[in-house]
């Protein structure tokens, strides 16, 4: 049975949420409201955690979208629901940020409109990418070979762990 190399334990990983959605209000304590988008599946579900923390420490209103993208092809971006956004604070979520392509893709529906500002938002932002991506809100950061994958454990809504492969 292979071993994983984890990098973080459930424990450390909810400390983490936490840290992010404080950074995320400090960044935004002069907003009225804020759009979350996670990216499907596990940006997602780390984007809801977000949202949960953000209600109970903010007068902010939050918005939860979730995006769809194809994480090998990319180039279509599904939204769980249409809207403006202009003028709109707008939070992208993952779980990892490995060459940031993903999240670059996932900035497209937004860049019809003329938003306020976009933030990204990762649990391990990964070092070695190929796209220019800049992460806002980092739960941890980690210095990697090319040949090496972060991966994040999902079990029934709950982030388990993140190890690398």
């Amino acid at each position: 049975m292979e071993t994983k190399n984890v990098i973080l334990t459930q424990d450390v990983i909810e400390k983490k949420i936490k840290r992010i959605a404080y950074e995320i209000y400090e960044h935004n304590s002069d907003e009225q409201d804020i759009i979350l988008a996670g990216i499907w599946d596990r940006g997602m579900i780390l984007a809801e955690k977000i949202a949960a923390i953000l209600k109970q420490i903010s007068p902010l209103k939050i918005t939860l979208l979730q995006l769809k993208l194809d994480k090998q092809r990319p180039s279509g971006v599904e939204l769980s629901a249409e809207m403006d956004f202009t003028g709109k604070v707008i939070v992208l979520v993952d779980d990892v940020a490995n060459s940031g392509r993903t999240m670059l893709y996932a900035l497209k529906p937004f860049l019809q409109f003329l938003p306020k500002k976009i933030q990204t938002a990762v649990l391990v932002d990964r070092k070695h990418k190929s796209f220019p991506l800049s992460v806002d809100f980092v739960g941890y950061s980690l210095s990697t070979t090319l040949q090496d994958m972060v991966m994040v454990d999902v079990v029934n809504e709950e982030i388990t762990s993140a190890y690398l492969e």
